[in-house]
């Protein structure tokens, strides 16, 4: 499987997309003015406890106060400096903290919504090839890497990090493509590590509460940090600028990475290549089109995302029951690709098309599993519910894609449906009668959008005629193009 990345820079944004076979399978954004805050360390300051949720708010200095659930609070354990787990009973929040109190702080989940950053007590520090964890002195190694190699990578990280005694200690977590890397470059990464820690500590003394400590990397230098593996063919970004600092910085920290950079030249934009704006554009959408006919609906809500799975037009199976096993089958890697691009998380439901067979449901299953075993981001998935439904969370740590890049429609206020004319009519007829009951004016004028002074016009004349009947008052009417579909309003003449 070939993997190609293409990075599209601006002033105002970057963007970057993860493209496998011709087909693209992440996006991922960054603007210049709304930059992400994950692993990004403050000196927050306690603003209150709330023993009842048992989490506290902590100022950070953004817009919104950050939160800290009780167990995002990093333990000193008695027998040495490890953490608790977290089926481990936890001391109550407000043992821990008291408003007032500075606290270091890591941004684990990003704003989202009317909801403020989560924050995490445990800080870690990712570098090139390792995790520093300095408030531990557990030392691990990325479950990515095949299980009978990891416990001779363990003992050889364990030797180079040392103990308190010697100068050393703090714990590490050996990142999946450090597993190849030289006892010199682990090294490097080690002293790397531990010198940004130190400078993290001298700013937690000098800077005052609610300040920034220490910045994660920009999405630019993440690609090459994060994204990039054995499977990346290429990476290809259109800013001659951008290129330099990032072969400069790939060339110090992630030179495996920096060789597979390559300056685009293209006329035609790079996005253009596969199509991506118009990719983008069909996952802000609801319908997504299989290839086979049928399609999906995706829904996503303040509480959970649903996916409803349906045949459309194929019937191309030789029964009903293969059909539905067929569409269902590519529906699941359809659903899949569906999550990483649009960024969905939470709580995800799918509706598959009803399955009488176990054997169906089964490999339906299976399959799903697979395709979601290819995502970097956490995901935990359940069996068929009793009413045929598939739950799965997928873990959420920034904005979705739509969520991202628009805003709850002014006219529908995100619901996405506005009453009929119609019905507007009829609510305008009701509040006259109930204003003609309080008021006595000359007349009633009716400001409406045209759409529904069309109506009263022409299919409504007659209950507009018999209500000014009965008031004994004119209506008169007023088409207002700026109004909504179902904005109105009365004036009293």
């Amino acid at each position: 499987m070939q993997r190609d990345i293409l990075i599209n820079w601006s002033p105002q944004d970057t963007r970057v997309a993860v493209v496998e076979n011709g087909a693209v399978q992440e996006l991922h954004m960054e603007r210049t003015l709304e930059r992400g805050l994950v692993g990004n360390i403050y000196l927050g300051k306690v603003s209150r406890v709330l023993p009842g949720m048992q989490s506290a708010f902590i100022d950070i200095g953004l817009e919104r106060a950050a939160f800290l659930h009780v167990a995002d609070v990093w333990q000193r354990h008695e027998n040495g400096e490890l953490p608790p787990r977290k089926s481990e009973p936890q001391l109550p929040i407000e043992k821990q903290v008291f408003e007032g109190q500075s606290l270091m702080v890591q941004v684990i989940k990003d704003p989202i919504g009317t909801k403020g950053a989560r924050l995490s007590t445990q800080v870690s520090v990712a570098g090139r090839l390792l995790v520093f964890l300095p408030q531990d002195d557990h030392v691990g190694v990325s479950q990515k890497i095949p299980f009978d190699e990891r416990n001779a990578l363990r003992t050889r990280l364990t030797a180079l990090v040392g103990d308190k005694a010697s100068g050393g200690g703090g714990g590490f977590i050996l990142r999946t493509n450090g597993e190849d890397a030289s006892d010199a470059e682990l090294a490097e990464d080690i002293a790397y590590l531990r010198k940004t820690w130190a400078g993290i500590r001298e700013a937690a003394q000098r800077l005052p509460a609610a300040s920034l400590l220490h910045q994660d990397l920009n999405l630019l230098q993440r690609v090459l940090r994060d994204l990039v593996d054995e499977q990346t063919a290429t990476v290809r970004i259109d800013s001659r600028e951008q290129f330099a600092l990032l072969q400069a910085f790939g060339a110090e920290y992630m030179p495996k990475a920096a060789a597979k950079l390559q300056l685009y030249r293209g006329e035609r934009p790079i996005f253009d290549l596969f199509g991506i704006d118009e990719e983008i554009a069909r996952a802000l959408g609801r319908r997504v089109e299989l290839k086979s006919g049928g399609y999906l609906i995706v829904d996503q809500t303040e509480a959970l995302t649903t996916i409803d799975v349906n045949t459309g037009g194929y019937v191309g199976a030789r029964n009903f029951d293969e059909t539905i096993f067929k569409t269902n089958l590519e529906a699941a890697g359809a659903i899949a690709r569906q999550l990483r691009l649009r960024n969905l998380g939470g709580i995800v439901v799918v509706d598959f098309i009803d399955m009488l067979r176990a054997d169906h449901q089964e490999a339906v299953l299976a399959e799903f599993g697979k395709q979601l075993a290819r995502d970097r981001v956490k995901t935990v998935v359940g069996g068929f519910s009793p009413l045929g439904l598939v739950e799965m969370t997928r873990k959420r740590t920034r904005e979705s894609l739509a969520h991202m890049l628009c805003e709850p429609c002014p006219t529908c206020h995100g619901v996405g449906e506005v009453k009929t004319a119609r019905t507007v009519c009829y609510d305008i007829l009701r509040e006259v009668l109930r204003e003609a009951r309080q008021f006595n004016p000359k007349e009633f004028r009716v400001i409406a959008a045209p759409k529904v002074v069309e109506m009263f016009l022409d299919e409504e004349s007659q209950h507009l005629a018999g209500l000014s009947d009965f008031i004994g008052k004119p209506i008169s009417l007023q088409a207002e193009s700026a109004m909504g579909p179902d904005q109105y309003d009365i004036v009293l003449m």
